[in-house]
């Protein structure tokens, strides 16, 4: 498909879900300012928004704002962008030989459509046989909640999870579904509050129908794959 840089084009892309590559797409200089120099600029960008939609910034509930939406991007919605924060996901001989699979079920995701800005909530449901090494449970969840955390498609953070965590665990037996309401179908465009998405990636015996029914089975999800 011919990709024209006219701005209603892209629009339009931006609900198809266009993407070339399972890794956020980040600049090279992505980390040349610091968080207080980005939180700064963000300050400032939001500031401006909002002046420009008219609203009255020396108003006591809104002149503190423009602070608050830059700490939040920087330090919390987007904190998943820094590597720093990437957690370290120590891994464990498996001397108890269980051979099963292990399930991680209704793991919440909070994270950001990167198309609209808004929020994107739901489960995630993550598994695993291991090939000789565990991992600790709660580090399942941190590694969803570090990806979940920057601007996001679905598709994506559910490749990037699984990625994750078969290079953590050194295997390819790793499957992940999620189950998510985006507010951007959802409050606005079509406004449908009772739909939900639900992507999926399975590597290695989990890509054979029978290991994948019985994670399905599992976690519950009715759902054909």
């Amino acid at each position: 498909m011919k990709i024209n840089s006219d701005f209603n084009d892209i629009d339009a892309l931006g609900d198809n879900h266009i993407g070339s590559s399972s890794d956020t797409p980040l600049r090279a200089d992505a980390f040349k300012l610091s968080n207080n120099d980005k939180i700064d600029i963000i300050k400032s960008d939001v500031k401006h928004i909002l002046e420009t939609l008219g609203l009255d910034l020396n108003d006591d509930s809104l002149k503190g704002t423009p602070n608050r939406v830059a700490k939040m991007f920087v330090n919390e919605i987007f904190g998943g962008l820094n590597p720093d924060k990437k957690p370290n996901a120590s891994t464990f001989d498996n001397k108890y030989k269980y051979g099963e699979m292990l399930v991680e079920k209704n793991i919440t995701v909070y994270s950001t459509c990167e198309h609209h800005l808004l929020p994107i909530v739901g489960r995630a449901h993550v598994a695993y046989i291991s090939n000789g090494t565990v991992v600790g449970l709660s580090k399942m969840n941190r590694i969803v909640d570090y990806f979940a955390k920057r601007p996001q498609v679905q598709e994506r953070l559910t490749i990037q999870i699984v990625k994750e965590l078969q290079s953590v665990l050194n295997t390819e037996d790793v499957a992940c579904v999620i189950d998510a309401k985006h507010l951007c179908v959802n409050s606005r465009g079509i406004r449908d509050i009772e739909s939900s998405t639900v992507t999926s990636e399975f590597g290695g015996q989990f890509k054979s129908k029978e290991t994948r029914r019985e994670f399905l089975d599992y976690i519950k999800l009715d759902t054909q794959f």
